[in-house]
């Protein structure tokens, strides 16, 4: 037994586990604009998603291992766990997709999923600046998370009204209303991503 185990890089399994969200909401764009193969491809963005728990348990393993930890323990978990929310809520939306037998894309989802993308690969580059300590930069990429988020409530809040409007199926409406639900809570989730960051970043700056 060591008595001075080895540090463990949080940042760089939190780098892997926002790279693999990244993924994720590319594969979601992919899907949305190229609406075939609807069961592979909702197979492929779960195996992306079972990639993410596993990371996520790795980090919660390793955190209740480690003695001394970079930053505080509470804002560790805080990453981790919101982290976690914003794949599992991609995963939600093509989930419905697949559950839903809905047979074509519709303008809204691309642009809310190719926002979503957007705001995950701001998300990753912050996490990024965060393991070189590069704080101001950081702070930047938290700035752009948020300007994207409210980008994807406008989405939200055009896609809802064009599909009241335009729709006639109230079931479909349903099964719509839904989705786009679950791609504005991605987007939620990942400016909950940039809170803890700015909280890290007040704290070690």
């Amino acid at each position: 037994m060591k008595l001075f185990p080895k540090e463990v890089d949080f940042f760089e399994i939190f780098d892997r586990a926002s790279l693999n969200i990244t993924k994720a909401a590319a594969l979601l764009v992919d899907l949305m604009e190229n609406f075939n193969n609807i069961e592979q491809r909702a197979k492929e963005i779960y195996e992306v998603e079972q990639e993410g728990d596993i990371l996520t348990h790795e980090i919660m393993k390793k955190l209740n291992k480690t003695f001394i930890t970079p930053i505080d323990r509470e804002d560790l978990h805080a990453l981790a766990s919101s982290l976690d929310d914003v794949l599992d809520l991609i995963w939600g939306a093509v989930d419905r997709l697949s559950l839903f037998r809905l047979t074509a894309s519709t303008k809204e989802a691309v642009s809310m999923s190719k926002d979503l993308h957007a705001t995950c690969e701001a998300m990753h580059k912050a996490i990024q600046k965060l393991k070189e300590k590069n704080y101001s930069h950081v702070q930047e990429y938290c700035i752009e998370i948020n300007r994207l988020e409210n980008v994807v409530d406008r989405d939200f809040r055009d896609a809802l009204g064009k599909l009241f409007d335009e729709i006639k199926d109230p079931v479909l409406i349903i099964k719509w209303k839904e989705i786009y639900e679950h791609l504005e809570d991605a987007s939620d989730k990942c400016e909950d991503v940039a809170n803890v960051l700015e909280a890290i970043v007040l704290k070690y700056a």
